[in-house]
């Protein structure tokens, strides 16, 4: 799932670090003490930054799912079923130290015998399958349908204005980038030769005396850079590098009309007759690849191994589908993955992806309705645009045009932060009443990354993830229970909120309630307890 509203927090820090004169305040709306129940005031320390999504919202102050209580005083020593969880995503480090014994095997295959052993329609798919091949930059979606030319579209004109609109704005962005960058570095050097070391804290540039005005003002431009949150300015260099490189790639490749990133895949992907395209290689083609394995993480990291994280499912075996490259996913991709894990034994799958134009949603549809009628659970995460999705249509979804569900086995999750009050609500995460279904957290995740490192996300995409732990951790308990019943379990055990939130690009203030369809919270301990009562 893309995000773009890190672009706003950037220009935010080009506007402080070129202006010299005159303050900016920024306004935030007071906490508010939700329910009654206690704020924790302090400061998360490192190791609940860790692992705050597995925390209790009573216990710990922290809004997270009661993962670790869950454990503690209900699953104990209890394996349960194994469950398998399909992530249809980008590709998934397999090696990785905390998720090689987690990775599903299809056993009806022989390894590296170039034969499709088990009749599925996919050769030597030990690990899964990569519907993308050796292709990972793509174009949006909407520049796909400017770039057919087929005026007559009914959103032609829509895709044309966003396009001309997000060319502008990326274009602005790469120049602002441009000032940013060399006026940090310089001034990053200036106080390293200063003061003899590139890993001085803000305390001890504060701390200078001086009167030379070019000093000021590199100490000035040190100190709005810190302002933004970053733990040493080295970080910020990187991060600030990084963003850059993101610009150019969605201005070289995801806004270029002229590149089809398609052609390296070889195959047709409006014709869904033509089937005979991808690999069985699973893994990341691109260093910057690694949202498949943060996802996996969050899900099912080895629990209790030694190293790294702990995932939220304890008994479950990550199922690898390369479907999402570094733009909008494929429709083709995308229904043909969800038949794939259906096909091959998955029960939920998770899907950290979104775009708001599909040519093919119907046939994505049709595999949602296949994956409903074989029991399997989709978790969808929302979106990370700040929209109403009541308003505007994301996809996948199971909506009809009257707005009514065509399965009951689809879950659409927002995203929490990690502090309890007026804030809760992730400032980029879609939202809807109808749309969408629950909450979870999906602020600062800490997960796996690719080549046994690890590191904090946010976004829906993360949150989704931690919904899928809990659905296969009730559906390995309690492997009884269907796909709509694990769905109606999460929704009605969960944490209500009746307070007041902001939401939305303007921070607009709402109900709780008016966010989601169940108005709650997800935790993994109310809806475990409730698993058993329903299955009993």
């Amino acid at each position: 799932m893309k995000s773009i509203h890190q672009k706003i927090f950037f220009y935010l820090l080009f506007t402080f670090l070129i202006t010299s004169c005159g303050s900016t305040k920024l306004v935030s709306t007071p906490i508010e003490n939700i329910d009654n129940t206690p704020i924790k005031l302090t400061e998360l320390t490192d190791t609940e930054e860790k692992i705050w999504a597995h925390l209790d919202f009573i216990t710990d102050t922290i809004p997270g799912m009661s993962v670790n209580k869950a454990y503690d005083e209900l699953i104990k020593s209890k394996k349960g079923t194994k469950v398998v969880v399909a992530v249809i995503d980008s590709g998934i480090d397999i090696d990785h130290e905390d998720l090689d014994d987690v990775i599903w095997v299809n056993t009806d295959e022989i390894p590296n015998n170039n034969k499709d052993d088990d009749n599925n329609g996919y050769v030597d798919d030990v690990h899964g399958w990569n519907f993308l091949g050796e292709a990972y930059q793509e174009q949006f979606e909407y520049v796909r349908l400017l770039t057919r030319g087929n005026t007559d579209h009914p959103r032609f004109a829509e895709a044309q204005a966003e396009y001309q609109r997000e060319v502008a704005e990326y274009t602005n962005l790469k120049s602002q980038y441009g000032q940013i960058i060399p006026i940090v570095e310089s001034a990053h050097k200036a106080l390293t030769d200063f003061l003899g070391k590139s890993d001085y804290t803000r305390n001890e540039i504060n701390a200078i005396k001086t009167d030379d005005k070019t000093l000021q003002q590199n100490i000035y431009v040190i100190n709005q850079t810190y302002s933004m949150g970053f733990d040493s300015i080295s970080e910020a260099i990187q991060t600030f590098n990084d963003s850059l490189k993101r610009i150019n790639e969605i201005l070289d490749y995801n806004l270029n009309k002229d590149f089809d990133g398609r052609k390296i895949v070889g195959d047709n992907p409006d014709d869904f007759n033509d089937r005979n395209y991808g690999n069985n290689n699973v893994k990341p083609r691109d260093e910057g690849e690694s949202h498949g394995t943060h996802v996996a993480g969050i899900i099912a990291a080895e629990r209790n191994n030694g190293v790294g994280i702990n995932g939220v499912a304890n008994n479950v075996l990550i199922m690898p589908l390369r479907v999402v490259s570094n733009a909008d996913e494929y429709d083709k991709d995308v229904a043909f993955a969800i038949r794939y894990a259906v096909d091959n034994g998955a029960k939920i799958i998770n899907a950290s992806f979104g775009k708001y134009y599909s040519p093919h949603s119907d046939k994505v549809k049709e595999a949602l309705v296949y994956a409903s009628d074989n029991d399997v659970l989709f978790v969808h995460a929302s979106g990370n645009e700040s929209l109403d999705i009541d308003k505007k249509t994301n996809f996948p979804n199971d909506q009809k045009n009257d707005g009514s569900e065509i399965i009951n086995t689809y879950l659409s999750v927002g995203a929490t932060e990690s502090k309890y009050g007026s804030a809760l609500v992730a400032s980029y995460s879609n939202y809807g009443k109808n749309t969408v279904d629950v909450y979870a957290p999906g602020s600062d995740i800490y997960s796996t990354y690719p080549n046994n490192t690890y590191k904090s996300e946010g976004g829906t995409s993360m949150a989704a993830p931690a919904v899928s732990g809990v659905a296969a951790l009730i559906r390995s308990q309690y492997p009884k229970l269907t796909a709509a019943q694990v769905k109606k379990i999460i929704m009605d055990s969960g944490l209500p909120l009746k307070a007041k939130v902001t939401v939305g690009k303007n921070s607009e203030v709402k109900p709780f309630g008016e966010l989601s369809k169940s108005s709650k919270l997800v935790n993994a301990y109310n809806a475990l307890i409730m698993a058993s009562k329903i299955s009993n």
